[in-house]
């Protein structure tokens, strides 16, 4: 939390959040309270409780449905939408919540240094190629939900902000690498503890997402890009 300077009486008590954050957060948080409210049996009677896995089926995104498509050439809405979707349905409170504690971190990080719209940019690229890379590779009926393939995108996106400043100034660029080291580090050992799921795929596909998007997003991005073409 940051407090506003005492000289400054009118500066607000904690930063602001970017906009897209806040609207991002919304949804994420809205859904789980109606599941929530559903399985306490507060809201929807009897069949509330069974919400969570109704969505799950139609918003989680398999490996199983990707081959369907393919294989039939039946690229249906019911299917398309999951890749935009499925961030928002969690398997639980406390995957939801840790999910939010990173999109609000990492997106005002972003938010701040690249803009309201980079943010939307980068979550849901970052959930789309994730996505995709998942039910590529993982030729399986478990469905990816939850928003941590996102977010792994906004932690790439301050990857990228951490990298070009330690170039900018000449410092060890590798070190922005550390955050998603450690990340992937404790997948890793929890994988090998307790077992695991393949998620980690969509997640390090979100990442290097966002990292990737951070070169057209970031202010002036495509001005340098298009420069650097012409001058080739």
């Amino acid at each position: 939390m940051v407090f506003p300077a005492s000289g400054d009486p009118d500066a607000p008590p904690v930063n602001p959040l970017p906009l897209a954050v806040v609207l991002l957060a919304l949804p994420i948080v809205l859904i789980e309270i109606i599941f929530v409210a559903g399985a306490s049996g507060v809201v929807g009677g009897p069949e509330a409780i069974g919400w969570r896995l109704e969505w799950v089926q139609n918003q989680g995104l398999s490996g199983a449905l990707f081959r369907y498509a393919v294989e039939t050439g039946l690229w249906t809405y019911d299917f398309l939408h999951r890749f935009v979707s499925y961030p928002f349905v969690h398997s639980g409170f406390m995957h939801m919540v840790m999910v939010l504690v990173f999109l609000l971190a990492m997106g005002k990080l972003v938010g701040d240094t690249m803009g309201s719209a980079a943010v939307f940019i980068i979550f849901f690229g970052s959930a789309i190629l994730g996505g995709f890379v998942y039910a590529l590779l993982v030729p399986s009926q478990n469905a990816l939900i939850g928003g941590y393939p996102a977010v792994y995108g906004l932690i790439g996106a301050y990857t990228y902000i951490l990298w070009a400043n330690l170039a900018a100034t000449g410092g060890p660029t590798h070190q922005a690498f550390t955050l998603i080291a450690f990340l992937m580090g404790i997948q890793l050992v929890f994988g090998v503890l307790f077992g695991g799921n393949l998620d980690w795929i969509a997640e390090l596909a979100g990442f290097c997402a966002g990292f990737g998007l951070s070169f057209l997003v970031r202010p002036g991005g495509m001005a340098r890009i298009v420069e650097r073409m012409r001058s080739r």
